[in-house]
């Protein structure tokens, strides 16, 4: 199986004016992105909307078939290129945080509801999702997805590999100073739950919120195989399943775990 070559968009910076124009800022990574060869797009956390929107959020939601997912098909089957990306969900009287895939025709994939909100500004405006487990197939990759403040929390990445998960795509909105997360944790992760972590920030200031940049592509054995700047930037790199099933053989944490005793952690 050959690799599979990510684009991963960190930008553009700024509170967009409005989805219009973060969906035109899509349709230019797109293309630029499958220029570079590459067959799956990652946008960050809340591209569509904008992070620091707060009370706007609930103006900006739009259902998982919504205008703005009509378009983002229509990027993607124009380009042959999956694309996952960020947007604020309504359903119904409830809005989630979440990140929706489709693939290179334009089908939908996959639709995550970020399970761990953030803090007293999210929770505010986002209600939890419920299922922590989202996966979808690339090009014979088995995709998972998070969001964000998910990725710190060992159970959950743990959860996606020991369900398949090959490949985990996570959008983000991180803020400065906890670059510690893309530095440090997001490639220790990779390597203890033996999987790919595809990480994607925002970047630039929004508002209140000084994003931290340092979007990265973090490989099982635990070294970060791409990693972009403080600013806006489109980075591409390649989830290889030939390195990952060597990692995994080398590194048998998956099959040497004991869960019978693991049961004070629920």
């Amino acid at each position: 199986m050959k690799p599979l070559r990510i684009a991963l968009y960190q930008g553009p910076a700024g509170v967009p004016s409005s989805t219009a124009d973060s969906l035109a800022a899509l349709a230019a990574a797109a293309r630029r992105a499958a220029d570079g060869g590459a067959r799956l797009l990652l946008t960050n956390e809340l591209y569509l909307s904008g992070y620091a929107v707060g009370s706007r959020f609930g103006e900006l939601a739009e259902p998982a078939d919504g205008p703005g997912a009509e378009a983002v098909s229509r990027i993607a089957a124009e380009h042959d290129l999956a694309i996952g990306y960020g947007y604020p969900e309504r359903d119904g009287d409830t809005v989630f945080n979440s990140f929706q895939l489709f693939g290179p025709d334009g089908s939908r994939l996959a639709n995550y509801r970020k399970a761990h909100v953030f803090g007293d500004y999210e929770n505010a405006h986002f209600t939890p999702g419920r299922e922590l487990v989202v996966q979808a197939d690339l090009d014979g990759v088995r995709l998972g997805l998070l969001i964000c403040y998910d990725v710190e929390f060992p159970e959950a990445v743990r959860a996606h590999a020991l369900a398949g998960t090959q490949l985990l795509l996570v959008p983000t909105a991180l803020v400065r100073p906890f670059e510690i997360v893309p530095q440090t944790i997001v490639p220790a992760r990779a390597w203890e739950s033996q999987l790919y972590i595809a990480y994607v920030n925002r970047c630039g200031v929004e508002g209140e919120f000084p994003f931290a940049g340092l979007s990265c592509l973090a490989a099982p054995d635990g070294t970060v195989r791409a990693r972009a700047g403080a600013g806006e930037d489109l980075v591409l790199a390649e989830a290889d399943p030939a390195l990952l099933a060597s990692s995994r053989a080398l590194n048998t944490y998956l099959s040497d775990r004991r869960p019978e005793l693991y049961g004070a952690l629920r």
